[in-house]
């Protein structure tokens, strides 16, 4: 079955080219999921409903661009590689991307090395942020708040299952209630696998 998802930013955007190239490709109207909201935003109902939908072998999810679906290249390859797992395609119209062939999961595997290099790039930044202020001898008491930039940088980390909550706050220098209060725990956990992002790429054998 194919299952559509589209997405635009605010509510007075046109959603109706997504929906026209969707039902083109073969998507059916009911099929065709729908969120407005801004790519950053960590809720997502529409899309968490497209992925409950898309969770049988075989099954297709259909998207005009690979930035209508993922808040970042590290969200884009976890839900690739949790696709994947399950035995459902990925297939990105504009980009000519299908996950059900070679050369679309090889394209698409490009992008778990990019991801690779944004997660290191968000520790070794926030690190050197933190050497940084012990050095100018800010070392009081830990914030209890984080930046919209911390925020995402820990969804991230925390969608790229390669750090616990604990360590993310060490990360941060915040408590691990603080990271619970801004992680997002709405999205459908039924697609989440611990696959590396490596696995996206042909030929790759599961580590986990």
């Amino acid at each position: 079955m194919l299952i559509g998802y589209a997405r635009v930013s605010t509510p007075e955007q046109n959603v109706d080219h997504q929906i026209d190239a969707l039902t083109r490709a073969g998507v059916e109207p009911a099929n065709i999921y729908i969120d407005h909201a801004s790519g950053s935003r960590a809720s997502r109902p529409e899309l968490d409903k497209a992925l409950a939908s898309a969770n049988r072998v075989g099954d297709q999810l259909v998207i005009t661009r690979l930035d209508r679906l993922g808040r970042s290249v590290l969200h884009l390859v976890t839900l690739g590689a949790a696709l994947q797992e399950q035995g459902v395609g990925l297939r990105v119209l504009e980009q000519s991307i299908d996950t059900t062939t070679a050369e679309g999961r090889a394209m698409f595997g490009m992008l778990s090395v990019l991801a690779e290099f944004q997660r290191e790039l968000i520790i070794a930044n926030t690190r050197d942020g933190l050497a940084a202020a012990r050095a100018r001898g800010r070392t009081g008491g830990r914030r209890r708040k984080l930046t919209p930039e911390q925020a995402a940088h820990a969804q991230e980390l925390y969608d790229g299952h390669h750090h616990t909550v604990q360590q993310i706050g060490e990360l941060l220098n915040v408590p691990r209630s603080t990271i619970y209060g801004y992680l997002n725990h709405t999205q459908n956990r039924s697609i989440t696998t611990q696959t590396p992002a490596s696995s996206l790429l042909p030929g790759t054998e599961r580590s986990c």
